[in-house]
């Protein structure tokens, strides 16, 4: 059988010419093996990874997409890559370029299956996120992507310089003692980034939120690995490092499911006894009436030197604060309103002063 593809009667023909240390009948069986090769990936991909995709699509789940996608597009490459390189093994190369190819290879593998597996652990780690968590983040998804990404590549170059030679061991020594070094110099920087991890986990705000820290406030715009910016009312742009943030007291009003209002009326001291027991259900009579609003109270509290004092206190059932404040305009109005129909006077700032004239002296009297 063997004797039916042996081709050594072809040495003694024009293939048998030697050109740069190879016959032309290598450098034909080079081309027909690569031109084989490429045939059969191609129709791998034609008729296999088509059905694979088509197959797919009809599943509930993604996951075999995401497969059939990586395959095509990463698993693929490698493979045309192989079908050069077994290629190559036919000719008489020299020592430097054979092993420069070696080398390429190798980065090329490692390149490819360090993208595959990337990728196939960022959607896996998306998955598992929104399957424990019950929806999709994408802002926690995007930077542990990196993180993951980071840490494959990592290995993966790792794994490179482990192929070419280069000895990982003192490697890893020399960059574990780098690493105290810089873990040293840059502390500031660390303790920025384990707050941005402390961020992502604890999520005590997210991006869209309006949040209050100390006397600063206003939505959050960004949130990096050392700063998160945030956008005030009047405009500018607030930058926070994130250990502040994590240090500091931050109230967050996007997630207030109704926001307490509370307020004075003062009336004057000549209302009557009758008006002042009728204001307290005038108040909530009229913020019940009032859209997205839940009475809580309204009492005669105090006297004032001003004034008799009313405290009011109810709810805005809103995070908007544009609803608070129409729902707060909407009650002031109503209550004026109703003041003016009912003639009760509201108390301003008053001094009243009583002076009494002294008597004239007759001369001899003593002061």
């Amino acid at each position: 059988m063997s004797e039916l593809f042996d081709l050594s009667f072809l040495d003694n023909t024009f293939l048998g010419i030697k050109f740069l240390n190879n016959t032309l009948k290598s450098y034909l069986m080079f081309v027909l093996l690569i031109a084989a090769g490429m045939l059969l990936l191609l129709l791998i991909k034609k008729l296999v990874i088509r059905r694979l995709r088509a197959r797919a699509k009809k599943t509930k789940t993604d996951i075999d997409n995401v497969l059939v996608n990586a395959a095509d597009k990463y698993l693929l490459p490698v493979l045309r890559l192989g079908v050069l390189y077994i290629g190559t093994k036919i000719l008489n190369l020299h020592e430097t370029v054979a092993q420069v190819i070696n080398i390429a290879v190798i980065a090329f593998v490692i390149f490819f299956g360090a993208r595959l597996v990337s990728a196939v652990a960022v959607y896996l780690f998306g998955r598992s996120w929104e399957k424990k968590k019950g929806k999709s983040d994408p802002m926690t998804v995007k930077w542990f992507a990196v993180i993951i990404k980071a840490v494959i590549w990592g290995a993966a170059a790792l794994l490179f310089l482990e192929n070419i030679g280069v000895e990982i061991t003192a490697l890893i020594a020399g960059l574990g003692i780098g690493g105290l070094a810089v873990a040293f110099a840059a502390q500031t920087v660390l303790e920025d980034i384990f707050s941005f991890v402390t961020i992502l986990f604890d999520k005590p705000f997210e991006i869209g939120d309006y949040i209050v820290v100390d006397e600063l406030m206003g939505n959050v715009e960004h949130i990096g690995i050392k700063t998160t910016r945030i956008r005030s009312l009047s405009g500018e742009q607030l930058i926070f490092s994130n250990k502040d943030l994590t240090g500091s007291r931050v109230k967050n009003f996007k997630r207030m499911l109704r926001r307490r209002a509370v307020f004075q009326i003062k009336v004057a001291y000549e209302t009557s006894l009758p008006c002042l027991k009728e204001i307290p259900v005038i108040i909530e009579r009229i913020i019940k009436k009032v859209e997205y609003t839940e009475f809580d109270r309204a009492h005669f509290s105090s006297f004032s030197d001003s004034g008799l004092v009313f405290d009011v206190v109810f709810y805005v059932l809103s995070q908007d604060y544009n609803i608070y404040m129409n729902a707060r305009q909407e009650i002031n109005f109503c209550i004026k309103e109703e003041f003016d129909r009912r003639k009760i006077q509201f108390a301003f700032p008053a001094q009243t002063i009583y002076a009494q004239t002294a008597k004239p002296q007759k001369a001899g009297e003593e002061k």
